[in-house]
């Protein structure tokens, strides 16, 4: 959520970011500023009146004191009908208030100005590509042919036990999934982030402080009667640890890392590019995020996108790197760079890692901030990152890592899977 004073003195540069996104209601700035100017009137006429009125409780506690009985009396009406202003004041600047924060959650996050300009993926900029496609031998087998023939993932038993997008990972299917979260989180821990363990459902002030709700309620499980969440990513319980916490500027940097299960309610259609591990309702993914100060927070993205590529280099995965454009953007970000690997038997790009920064946007619906050394209260800069996706990882490494004799295991993972080849 943007701050007030932000859009207050900020107006062009808010519209002109929002018309790089292509957010087309961009009169609900100059509301949001009307009503905030509003809040503010209404705000000071409310406290000189309660001003006044402790200044007449006050009075009229010296005139009972001082026997003068009649005078007290005529001064304590007047002060029932300060009371009932008094009501209509606040009533007013509740609605007002409420108003104001609504329509703030309707506005997403400023992008970066790096971010090109575009309207969809197609707009997106690459900025680094690694490794040579693999060539593969006539009669190569999609990933999802691969895990039938060797007996590694089965869709069909997912769909009856649960439904479509649950899949089953069996035997080496399953020690590979497990060996690649043991693998993401053993690196992530070398680069410096501490491991967490996290609840898999969430309650609604969770998802609003991460900004997954309202935005994305439709996408999330929803418990109803518990009125709880299921996680879509890690990013939302690891972020929540410290939601209405006011940090010491010493406790920053925060790095975490977390693995979890992720659940999410994705519109379904069908061909290629949705088969197999390409698109599920339930998948792995090991997460990092960190909370930085905000002059640290853009040095802190480009560690957090090498870092990445450093675990992508160990993969032997060809990769490429992509920023993407002001439409394509998430809500709540302000700039975002995805990871691709290339699957050669689709013959496309796969996604399987997106690294964002998201400003202060989140922190102010987190009530998140830092005390610097001065002790003036600021609002952190949140970030967050797939370090990585589970499915399109093994998507990617059985595609291209099969031959007639089987499917080779990259080097770095031969000592968590326990094999060198599935055959």
């Amino acid at each position: 959520m943007l701050a007030l004073q932000y859009i207050r003195e900020n107006e062009d540069d808010v519209l002109e970011g929002l018309k790089k996104r292509g957010f087309k209601n961009l009169k609900i700035i100059n509301r949001i500023i009307n009503l905030d100017s509003e809040r503010r009137t209404k705000q000071a006429e409310l406290d000189k009146h309660l001003a006044e009125s402790n200044q007449m409780a006050k009075e009229i506690g010296k005139l009972f004191k001082a026997g003068e009985i009649k005078e007290a009396n005529v001064l304590k009406e007047k002060s029932l009908v300060y009371k009932v202003k008094t009501k209509k004041l606040q009533d007013q600047l509740q609605k007002t208030t409420s108003l104001l924060f609504d329509l703030r959650t309707q506005v997403p996050n400023i992008p970066h100005q790096s971010v090109p300009y575009g309207s969809s993926e197609e707009d997106n900029e690459e900025v680094f590509n690694s490794g040579a496609i693999p060539e593969l031998e006539s009669g190569a087998l999609p990933h999802w042919e691969l895990a039938n023939k060797y007996d590694l993932i089965d869709f069909d038993l997912g769909n009856k036990i649960t439904g479509a997008g649950f899949p089953v990972y069996k035997g080496k299917g399953a020690k590979l999934q497990r060996g690649l979260i043991n693998f993401f989180l053993d690196r992530n821990i070398a680069a410096g982030y501490k491991e967490v363990q996290l609840p898999l459902l969430v309650n609604e002030e969770s998802g609003f402080g991460t900004g997954q709700l309202p935005d994305k309620e439709g996408q999330m499980y929803h418990v109803q009667n518990e009125n709880l969440y299921l996680i879509p990513t890690a990013e939302v319980p690891i972020t929540n640890i410290y939601r209405n916490n006011l940090l010491d500027v010493s406790e920053l940097p925060i790095a975490l890392t977390g693995y979890t299960p992720c659940f999410r309610r994705e519109a379904g259609s069908y061909g290629a590019h949705v088969r197999g591990l390409n698109r599920l309702h339930q998948f792995d993914k090991v997460e990092i995020v960190r909370i930085e100060k905000p002059e640290n927070a853009m040095q802190a993205l480009e560690k957090m996108v090498d870092h990445i590529k450093s675990i992508l280099n160990e993969l032997e995965m060809p990769y490429r790197i992509l920023k993407l454009c002001g439409g394509d953007l998430g809500f709540t970000s302000a700039l975002t760079y995805d990871f691709e690997i290339y699957s050669t038997a689709q013959k496309r790009w796969l996604e399987i890692s997106s690294v964002s920064t998201f400003n202060n946007f989140q922190a102010e619906r987190l009530k998140l901030r830092f005390k610097d050394v001065q002790g003036k209260k600021q609002s952190v800069h949140t970030l967050n990152g797939s370090s990585l996706a589970l499915p399109r990882v093994i998507a990617g490494l059985l595609e291209n890592c099969q031959s007639p004799q089987g499917i080779k295991i990259p080097k770095s993972l031969v000592s968590y899977t326990g094999f060198d080849q599935i055959k």
